[in-house]
């Protein structure tokens, strides 16, 4: 009889300590209750309803950043090597990091010593103002058989007409815009951006299955009126994230990957909307 009542002490101290521990183990953990909004150009705040939030271990922004690094970008250099073109347009190319040569970033990136010493750039620039209205455009005053006839004159008058040139360009840098158009087919960038975009989809699979099984630590959907939250979560530093995934209100497109303190018994509140959204990033042909 002793020996059962043994037994039943034992039974009863570890039903009591299980009973003890789980309070505990529920007080040391904390909570997410979060809501998220976004706002249309023009418009007014809206909810965001049945949109998944994910809490992640590591932001979703560095898995990408880490991911990208494992996979080398296309060498740009390389790439320019490849084209059709003079050597100092590839030099050119290769300073500035620049495959595109039309549109207004690539004027505004154009100096008089970028068009004089280019040699494409220079044919550009005299093609498109040989049409040009203004009368103060210097002329040429040589001929191709000026050349045969008399080289020294020739180079004389060469240089003169390139420097007149050069000072019209310093005092009327507006006579640049148009010359793109007389190197559209000199452009690059389509076919640089199809290179970089080669690797894109490989990333984006390895970036998603880290995030959604290796930094996964809960997953959950917002309500009709945009809010949620998640319970049970260890003390530490999280990020609440839409991966990849946009809320489309209207004219925006929102993402979010937001810092988040989870610490013991206390709830964090957290609001996602236009302000704190993952802003596009900004990429260079």
């Amino acid at each position: 009889m002793s020996g059962m009542k043994s037994i039943a002490r034992v039974i009863f101290a570890a039903g009591l300590a299980v009973c003890m521990v789980a309070p505990l183990a529920a007080a040391q953990s904390g909570s997410i209750e979060f809501v998220v909004r976004a706002t249309p150009s023009g418009g007014l705040e809206e909810p965001v309803r049945g949109f998944p939030l994910y809490l992640l271990s590591k932001s979703f922004e560095q898995i990408s950043k880490e991911v990208d690094a494992m996979h080398p970008q296309p060498d740009m250099n390389a790439f320019i090597d490849s084209l059709d073109g003079s050597k100092e347009l590839k030099a050119w190319m290769k300073k500035n990091h620049w495959v595109q040569l039309t549109g207004e970033d690539f004027l505004n990136k154009l100096t008089p010593t970028d068009i004089m010493g280019v040699p494409e750039f220079y044919g550009a620039y005299i093609q498109r103002s040989a049409g040009s209205s203004a009368l103060d455009f210097p002329k040429a005053k040589f001929k191709p058989a000026d050349k045969t006839k008399d080289p020294a004159k020739y180079e004389k008058m060469v240089q003169d007409y390139r420097q007149a040139v050069q000072h019209y360009i310093e005092t009327n840098p507006q006579s640049k815009d148009g010359m793109d158009l007389e190197l559209a087919d000199k452009d690059a960038s389509a076919k640089w951006q199809t290179l970089v975009t080669k690797r894109n989809p490989e990333i984006h699979r390895e970036v998603l299955e880290l995030a959604e099984s290796t930094y996964l630590v809960a997953r959950t959907e917002t309500n009709l009126e945009g809010q949620g939250s998640l319970a049970g979560i260890p003390p530490g530093n999280y990020w609440l994230t839409t991966l990849d995934v946009t809320a489309d209100v209207g004219d925006v497109r929102a993402r979010w990957d937001v810092p988040v303190a989870v610490r013991p018994g206390k709830p964090v509140q957290v609001i996602l909307s236009n302000v704190n959204a993952v802003q596009p990033p900004h990429t260079s042909p």
